[in-house]
């Protein structure tokens, strides 16, 4: 894995994140376009995370913390690169930046049908709460 190289995205990385995102992660947003991606990166310009093997893109994690929460978004490895320890590299990368800002607990948006996602994040050290929900009204 030493030729795995994690950075912080920048904003000329928004059209590959998006092209990435449209093969490798499961459903989408509604802040899936260029203005979305531009905005969380003049936000927050440390919370994309890329994972890069010989230059070419193979994973992503939106490590976002508010001051509050520590929010893990758009997990996704490139399916021609999963199950090569990419996405733990990502979530380690995501978590060493939230105890880095005072994070006490890292909560992460899984969707109910990606099974596949569901084992990656136990593996990973998390567990489902069942008595939350998400409440959501688009603006």
């Amino acid at each position: 894995m030493s030729d795995l190289r994690i950075r912080c995205a920048t904003l000329s990385d928004i059209d590959t994140v998006l092209h990435f995102w449209s093969h490798a992660a499961e459903g989408t947003s509604i802040s899936d376009d260029h203005d979305g991606v531009a905005r969380l990166l003049t936000r927050d310009p440390e919370a994309l995370l890329l994972a890069e093997r010989d230059g070419i893109l193979t994973g992503t994690v939106i490590a976002g913390f508010d001051g509050w929460r520590c929010s893990a978004y758009r997990l996704a490895v490139h399916p021609d690169h999963r199950r090569q320890g990419i996405a733990t590299a990502l979530l380690e990368a995501a978590e060493q930046r939230f105890a880095a800002l005072g994070g006490r607990r890292a909560d992460a948006m899984v969707l109910e049908a990606n099974e596949r996602a569901h084992h990656t994040w136990a593996a990973a050290g998390y567990h489902r709460e069942d008595h939350w929900r998400r409440w959501v009204k688009p603006l």
